[in-house]
């Protein structure tokens, strides 16, 4: 195991990496922490926004983002248990717990938080929390019933549990605290690409650095807040309609 800031490794260590590690299958794993946004005050020099495509497009790499404390610690056993190269991705700030210590947690396999007709909200890492409270806050007030899928693993990526819902709901919101490229938008807009294309927004850091200040304005300012997912899943939702209209 090794561990730095995510801008430092995988970023500045990647060729060592790339030849060192994923070529030759070592098992290694590396943790990159204060990841994304949420870093806050270090500012863009410290905030990871492009480290899960890094290592997503190197072969072999299992690529893991929990979504909290329980689910990190489970991930971190998992991550062990696994021969070859693994990234996990951690945040910096506290985030609010939505699992427990007797949470089931399966390297590949996608967690279902809230099942959903109008369209599914895929969110990892931090970005969960904010996706949940998106959710209910369109149950109550929008009448639109979206389902939660935290995609803690980003590779391999669960194709079936993603691709059902894609099949079930037909609208589809990527929420991530990273670049739109490369990261959880890249990787479902590939798989969908090739086997179901539907609508899909993205709520993501726009080809954009960060930069200092408070977590929870930087978060609103770059606009992947609560109320930007909501957007995106009343902008995809009526999308959806009218594809189906056209049809």
């Amino acid at each position: 195991f090794t561990s730095s800031f995510a801008v430092f490794t995988p970023p500045q260590a990647l060729s060592q990496i790339r030849v060192s590690v994923a070529y030759n299958k070592a098992n290694v794993k590396i943790v990159g922490s204060h990841a994304g946004l949420a870093t806050g005050p270090d500012g863009a020099t410290h905030q990871a926004l492009e480290d899960i495509g890094t290592v997503r497009m190197l072969p072999g790499f299992t690529v893991l983002c929990p979504a909290d404390y329980w689910q990190t610690r489970r991930a971190v056993r998992a991550a062990a248990r696994i021969n070859g190269p693994v990234y996990i991705r951690f945040g910096r700030d506290d985030i609010p717990l939505i699992t427990t210590s007797k949470t089931p947690f399966r390297v590949g396999q996608a967690q279902i938080l809230r099942d959903g007709i109008d369209g599914a909200i895929l969110a990892h890492g931090e970005a969960v929390y904010r996706a949940l409270i998106a959710a209910e806050v369109m149950k109550r007030d929008k009448r639109l019933d979206f389902a939660v899928i935290n995609v803690h693993t980003i590779k391999p990526l669960d194709e079936k549990t993603i691709l059902k819902y894609a099949q079930k709901t037909k609208a589809f919101v990527v929420s991530e605290d990273h670049q739109v490229a490369g990261g959880l938008c890249g990787a479902i807009s590939e798989l969908l690409a090739e086997n179901n294309p539907i609508p899909v927004q993205f709520v993501a850091v726009r080809d954009r650095f960060g930069e200092s200040g408070n977590a929870e304005k930087l978060i609103k300012k770059y606009h992947i807040d609560v109320e930007d997912i909501v957007g995106a899943c009343k902008k995809v939702r009526e999308r959806k309609r009218l594809a189906v209209y056209k049809k």
